[in-house]
């Protein structure tokens, strides 16, 4: 008999927090360079950009939404996430991903979207990576209104 799976709490509570610093900082620089937003960045050496809009924004938390902006991609779905940041405890969590409209903690497997047990922590465990990603690359804060004006 397959054992059942069983999230790892701490696991995906440390990488929530550390979601929700890398998320507060990358807000805080963007909002020095682009304003309210949404917010646009570049990387230097390929053509992508990613896009962050402030969907929601309460006392106690912020829904954003996550999108990749480049050319399509025969077969590839562009990476698209709502996230909800939790300030009272300083959590980022990935509310939706791609055409999953709500993940849930566990999936049973198989199943018929053929979803991982841990679907919500790889999901989370992405976004960790991608911000990660703000560190090592040379990514560039885009400034849309200054652009528009050039064009």
């Amino acid at each position: 008999m397959a054992r059942r799976y069983v999230p790892d709490l701490r696991r995906f509570l440390g990488i929530c927090g550390r979601n929700y610093q890398s998320l507060q900082r990358l807000l805080a620089r963007a909002q020095r360079h682009q304003g309210d937003g949404p917010y646009y960045w570049r990387h230097q050496h390929q053509q992508v950009e990613l896009r962050i809009c402030v969907l929601e924004r309460t006392p106690y938390t912020e829904l954003l939404e996550l999108e990749r902006i480049s050319d399509p991609i025969p077969h590839v779905t562009v990476p698209k996430m709502s996230i909800r940041l939790y300030h009272d405890a300083r959590l980022a969590e990935v509310l939706t991903s791609q055409q999953i409209s709500r993940l849930l903690p566990v999936y049973e497997y198989p199943n018929d979207h053929m979803l991982q047990p841990n679907e919500k922590f790889q999901v989370n465990m992405f976004l960790a990576e991608l911000l990660a990603q703000f560190n090592q690359r040379e990514w560039l804060t885009v400034n849309r209104s200054e652009e528009s004006r050039k064009t």
